[in-house]
């Protein structure tokens, strides 16, 4: 479904270069749970922000479903963004002024999506994430854990292909950390939506099917 090849990536300041991304090469198959791991600078969050089109590299190919998305005009990419692929942030990035509700059907809304079936669409999603009791309650009425939930159903609402989440669980405690993967797990498992993740929580391993451990912008190991 994912095919990555030599894919490139420096950032400048100034004169000063830094190569996050060396050459990295690998294929991601349809329905996978993909944890990318990797200590602090591994070039973990530079790889997911190419594959999920929020950054462009510098060289290499991305496709996704035999489309070379690096090439795509940035309105094309927007549109695949909106219309095919799913993110979850490491901070919610929820807007407080709306209910978890408002915040799910957000994105079909922009889509311009008939809102009597978004709604009910919205609250069917924050039932999945057992959140149905809450669907009334502002952003800062819910846990960090209920928040990044939320944040899981909002990525569901235009049935995408691949949801992207960078360092999902960081932010929260163990347990709730180990609610948010067991919900992403369980929507892969129900829906066969393919999941890309970021860690570098040696436990987040068995929430996957496959790893791709980076160390210093290269793959140190691929496990599928």
């Amino acid at each position: 479904m994912i095919t990555v090849n030599n894919l490139t990536k420096i950032y400048k300041l100034g004169k000063v270069e830094t190569q996050a991304l060396s050459g990295v090469t690998f294929d991601i198959e349809k329905g996978k749970i993909v944890g990318l791991m990797g200590k602090s600078g591994s070039g973990k969050t530079t790889l997911i922000r190419q594959l999920s089109l929020i950054d462009r590299p510098n060289a290499g190919n991305i496709s996704i479903d035999d489309e070379d998305v690096i090439s795509l005009s940035e309105g094309k990419r927007s549109k695949l963004r909106l219309n095919t692929l799913g993110y979850v942030f490491q901070e919610y990035a929820l807007i407080p002024e709306l209910t978890a509700l408002e915040n799910v059907y957000l994105p079909a809304m922009m889509l311009g999506a008939n809102s009597v079936a978004y709604k009910q669409k919205a609250k069917e999603l924050l039932a999945t994430v057992g959140l149905e009791k809450e669907v009334s309650h502002l952003p800062k009425e819910l846990s960090g854990g209920q928040q990044q939930r939320v944040a899981i159903a909002r990525a569901m609402i235009n049935n995408p292909k691949v949801i992207f989440a960078d360092e999902p669980t960081a932010n929260l405690d163990s347990i709730s950390a180990k609610t948010v993967m067991e919900t992403l797990q369980n929507l892969n498992k129900n829906t066969g939506v393919t999941i890309i993740f970021v860690s570098h929580d040696p436990d987040d391993k068995k929430y996957a099917n496959q790893l791709i451990f980076l160390k210093d912008g290269k793959i140190t190991e691929e496990y599928v």
